[in-house]
């Protein structure tokens, strides 16, 4: 613990890198927890996805982290958006400034 302080002095961004695997499971459980909520439910109604914009079927869209959770993202709503399976796949595990790129080449095609 002491060590991931040390790295967060010398380069405070490092939080997007790596908060522990304990942490990592405690956010996919709230992940997992806020997909049985209305809020979700909700969110997932309109059908679009969140990064390329195209219309689907609700239960064709995943949850995504914006910042994701092994870069140290949370499961907070204002992290999560709805997305199709192709652009969860193409994301990974990029934050929104690298993914910016893909999202570019999209809109030209």
């Amino acid at each position: 613990m002491e060590e991931n302080h040390k790295n967060q002095q010398e380069n405070p961004f490092s939080i997007f890198y790596y908060r522990g695997e304990v942490w990592i499971q405690k956010e996919k459980a709230k992940a997992k927890k806020l997909k049985k909520t209305s809020w979700w439910k909700k969110k997932k109604s309109s059908g679009i996805c969140y990064y390329c914009k195209r219309k689907f079927k609700p239960n064709e869209l995943t949850m995504d982290h914006i910042i994701p959770i092994s870069r140290g993202g949370e499961s907070i709503k204002e992290n999560i958006v709805p997305c199709c399976k192709e652009c969860n796949s193409k994301k990974k595990s990029l934050l929104p400034i690298e993914w910016e790129e893909y999202l570019q080449n999209l809109k030209k095609v």
